[in-house]
């Protein structure tokens, strides 16, 4: 399961992707659009400008900005900066391996391989989606008005 610090993180990624061109955006706007507490977005941008995701200014015009473009930032990425590994359990990451201590074999146990056909099924989505993608993808729903008389 996505943590919120990853879902709050891509959120806020994918603001930033869709005013790419705009400059910096203060974290007060990121936290008030996306409905994220503004503290906990503090940590999570300064995490991922530690990352080389986002860059910084201070002052005047300052804020938060990618730091690459959205079409080269991949969404695993993200995902593995502020979640960890995608593996749904360490005996199957390719980044943070660990053998499960109460495996006698692993390569005949049957859950470690459905569990690296779905490590294999996320990775392959999470890591062919970019930013740019994810903003495509958002919908704007306009209210709808409705007049009785």
């Amino acid at each position: 399961m996505l943590a919120s610090k990853a879902k709050y993180g891509l959120k806020a990624m994918v603001y930033l992707a869709r005013r790419e061109n705009e400059g910096p955006s203060l974290i007060i706007d990121i936290a008030t659009a996306e409905h994220i507490p503004r503290k906990f977005l503090d940590t999570i941008l300064l995490e991922l400008k530690t990352h080389g995701f986002l860059s910084s200014k201070k002052g005047k015009g300052g804020g938060y900005q990618l730091a690459v473009p959205a079409a080269h930032i991949r969404v695993g990425d993200v995902i593995r900066v502020l979640d960890g590994p995608l593996a749904p359990v360490p005996c199957v990451s390719r980044r943070s391996y660990r053998p499960c201590t109460d495996c006698a074999d692993e390569a005949a146990c049957a859950v470690r391989a459905v569990m690296q056909d779905v490590r294999d099924a996320i990775a392959g989505i999470l890591d062919n989606t970019t930013l740019a993608d994810m903003a495509r993808r958002t919908v704007k729903v306009e209210p709808v008005l409705m007049y009785d008389i």
